[in-house]
C-alpha cells in the first residue's frame, strides 16, 4: 500500500480512471466539484492516507453548517447554503474516489462509506397538465409581445426545432442529455422510433428504443427536412448556432430554453425532468403499466415507475371523488 500518495494526486489517478471508463463529462464534473470542496475546507493537500474519519466528519459537518456557495449566472442571487441533495451527491461522489481509492490498495477502508449520507426527501413531482401544454407549444411559435404594442409580437426563427424538441421530452420521457445526443440515424420514421444509448457514451452504454406519435414524427420531420439531402448519419438532430456552423444544443441550453418557454406561456418550473414526469404519469394514467415504463424510461429497477403508478392512483382516487355518480346524483 502507498503511503506517500496526495490526495490531489490520488484523486487525478481517479479521475482518468473514471474518463477510461466511460463515464459523462457531467459525471467527472461533478466529481471535480466535490472534490474542489474538501480541498478547499481541508486547506493543504494531505496525504491520502492521512486522511482520517475524523477529518470527514468535520467536512460533512461544514458542508451542512458553513459552507456557501455563489451560484453563476447572469442574475445575481448571493450566497446560499447547499441543499441536503447537493451534499448526498458530495457524499456519493467522494464515496466513489474512496472505494477506487481502496480497490487500488491505496486505502484500507472506504472511509465515506462510515459517515451516514444526509436524509433526502424525494423531489414534489408535478406533471403538466393538458392545458399547460398545449400553452406551452404554442409559446414556441413567437416571441414575448411588445412592450410598446401589448398585441404584438414576432415569429421565431427557431420555433419548429423548438416545438419539436417539447414534443419529443413530452411524447418520449427521455432524458435532456439523451434528447441532445439523438442522431439522424437514430430516427426511424416508418416505425415512429428513437434509439436512445442511456445517460452517456459510458462504458456498456444501454441502449433502448422510444416511440412517438405521428404529429410528433411530423414536428421531428419539419426540422430535418429542409437538411435531408445534407445531413450525414451522425448528426445531431437538435442544434444551435448558425445553419453553416451548427454545433449540438448541450443540457444547460436545452433547460435554459424550456425555462424561457414556460416563463412566455406563463408556467412556472418548466424543465426537462418535468416533462419526463408529465409523460410517465400520462402513460399511466392511459391503462399503460408500469415494468414497460420501466423499459421505456431506461430505469434500471422499478423503484421510479412504481412511484409514478402511486401518484397517478391517487390522482385517479382524486378524480373519482370528483366525479362518482352516486355523491353527484344524491342517490
Amino acid at each position: 500500500m502507498s503511503t506517500n500518495l496526495a490526495l490531489s494526486q490520488a484523486f487525478e489517478g481517479f479521475v482518468n480512471f473514471k474518463i477510461a471508463s466511460g463515464k459523462a463529462p457531467s459525471s467527472i464534473a461533478s466529481y471535480r466539484n466535490s472534490f474542489k470542496k474538501l480541498k478547499a475546507f481541508l486547506k493543504t493537500d494531505p496525504r491520502l492516507a492521512a486522511v482520517t474519519k475524523a477529518h470527514l466528519i468535520d467536512f460533512f459537518a461544514w458542508l451542512q453548517e458553513s459552507h456557501v456557495t455563489e451560484p453563476g449566472g447572469v442574475a445575481t442571487r448571493g450566497a446560499l447554503r447547499l441543499s441536503p441533495k447537493s451534499i448526498l451527491n458530495v457524499h456519493t461522489d467522494l464515496s466513489a474516489f474512496w472505494a477506487w481509492a481502496l480497490h487500488e490498495g491505496y486505502v484500507a477502508e472506504n472511509l465515506v462509506r462510515c459517515i451516514d449520507p444526509p436524509p433526502v426527501s424525494p423531489p414534489v413531482i408535478e406533471p403538466l397538465t393538458k392545458d399547460e401544454m398545449i400553452v406551452l407549444v404554442k409559446a414556441c411559435s413567437t416571441t414575448s409581445c411588445w412592450k410598446t404594442r401589448p398585441s404584438t409580437s414576432n415569429h421565431r426563427p427557431t420555433s419548429d426545432r423548438d416545438r419539436a424538441i417539447v414534443m419529443v421530452l413530452v411524447d418520449t420521457g427521455i432524458r435532456a442529455s439523451e434528447l441532445c445526443d439523438i442522431r439522424f440515424r437514430d430516427i426511424n420514421f416508418p416505425t415512429r422510433s428513437i434509439r436512445i444509448r442511456g445517460k452517456g457514451p459510458g462504458r456498456g452504454p444501454k441502449e433502448r428504443m422510444v416511440y412517438m406519435g405521428a404529429r410528433t414524427a411530423q414536428a421531428v420531420l419539419r426540422v430535418l427536412t429542409p437538411q435531408l439531402g445534407t445531413m450525414a448519419e451522425d448528426d445531431h438532430v437538435f442544434v444551435v448556432g448558425l445553419a453553416a456552423h451548427p454545433r449540438p444544443m448541450g443540457r444547460n441550453v436545452l433547460g435554459r430554453l424550456l425555462r424561457r418557454l414556460g416563463d412566455r406561456a406563463g408556467i412556472r418550473g418548466v424543465h426537462p425532468d418535468r416533462l419526463r414526469h408529465t409523460f410517465a404519469i400520462t402513460y399511466l394514467r392511459n391503462q399503460g403499466d408500469v415494468f414497460t415504463l420501466q423499459d421505456l424510461l431506461g430505469h434500471s429497477d422499478l423503484a421510479m415507475s412504481r412511484r409514478y403508478a402511486r401518484i397517478a392512483q391517487v390522482d385517479c382516487a382524486q378524480a373519482h371523488q370528483r366525479a362518482s355518480p352516486v355523491d353527484n346524483w344524491r342517490l
